[in-house]
């Protein structure tokens, strides 16, 4: 009997996320490759992806280089910057083969959210996501599974993955099926010692995540601050309550499931502890900030389906401005 085919993924973003499923995905016997280049690069080719967890530290030696050199791969799943995610996007077509399946794991909404949407934004395209939908352009429409991430994980040094800490990662259809496709992919991370689940309704995961994400990561920047000392001040819950508010009004609209209250959102962020947000890592190292993709997204939203959101757009003024070289 001939032995059965490995299966490939390709890693696009080598930072603490792509690193911690790369290292997930190996574990699980699969061929897994890095998009890199520069220092990542020369990284991984010279000493390989240590990923430490749980007291153990592990190295693996995936394959890396560009898409041109990795070629088409089974799964392609994207953990870039989402803010860089348009232009990198017509550079990513060799990874793709007729049946590549595309995972989505960037922060924020993504350009698939209102592809075949049943609501009042259907298939329209967020300029602050995918300007001139450049993504839509790329990434297969009827191959693509949607991710939110619960962990606090980051990068030491190029190629040098800590796990702070990991609840799970929530796999789905954007239609909500349950397909052979998500149950392969979040076997193949449970077998790598992530605790991932499929989900049926991964748009309002989506939502959820970023419903905590659009106040605390930019709040962080601001105040190069973590989420403890943010969320124990009274006032600054307050902001947090205000520009909640404001995007479950859009989900109202949008008739997206908010099952919790806003408090009770705040209380899940808690539970990860301690841990700074990726925009206040990002604005200490001077890197962009990933804000047009989350409370930029929200801010347009709002805009579009006349819901008042003062909050939410000052907020996104004030990072705006932040975010902007003297």
């Amino acid at each position: 009997m001939a032995e059965k085919r490995r299966r490939t993924a390709a890693i696009v973003g080598a930072g603490a996320i792509g690193g911690w499923l790369a290292d997930a995905l190996d574990r699980a016997g699969w061929s897994v490759s890095l998009v890199a280049r520069g220092d990542t690069l020369a990284a991984l080719r010279a000493d390989g992806l240590r990923v430490d967890r749980q007291g153990e530290s592990r190295v693996s030696h995936p394959a890396a280089g560009t898409a041109a050199e990795l070629g088409a791969h089974d799964f392609v799943v994207l953990t870039v910057k989402a803010q860089s995610l348009p232009e990198l996007a017509p550079h990513l077509s060799p990874l793709f083969g007729p049946q590549t399946v595309a995972v989505s794991g960037t922060n924020g909404i993504p350009w698939w959210f209102f592809q075949d949407f049943a609501g009042p934004l259907n298939d329209q395209v967020l300029e602050s996501v995918d300007p001139g939908g450049l993504q839509a352009g790329v990434f297969p429409r009827d191959r693509v599974l949607g991710s939110v991430v619960h962990a606090s994980v980051r990068l030491a040094a190029p190629c040098r993955v800590q796990v702070v800490a990991a609840d799970c990662m929530l796999i789905g259809e954007p239609n909500g099926s349950l397909t052979a496709r998500v149950d392969e992919f979040a076997s193949a991370l449970r077998l790598g010692g992530i605790e991932a689940r499929s989900s049926e309704r991964i748009r309002d995961e989506v939502w959820t995540k970023l419903w905590g994400n659009m106040n605390m990561n930019p709040m962080s920047a601001l105040t190069r601050s973590g989420t403890a000392r943010l969320l124990a001040d009274a006032d600054v819950r307050e902001l947090c309550i205000r520009m909640m508010e404001e995007m479950r009004e859009c989900a109202r609209s949008l008739q997206l499931d908010s099952r919790m209250t806003p408090l009770q959102r705040i209380d899940i962020t808690r539970r990860l502890g301690d841990f700074r947000p990726s925009m206040l890592a990002d604005v200490e190292a001077g890197r962009p900030l990933e804000l047009a993709p989350q409370l930029g997204a929200v801010v347009e939203i709002a805009e579009r389906l006349g819901v008042p959101a003062p909050f939410c757009r000052g907020i996104l003024g004030l990072t705006r401005v932040l975010d902007r070289p003297l």
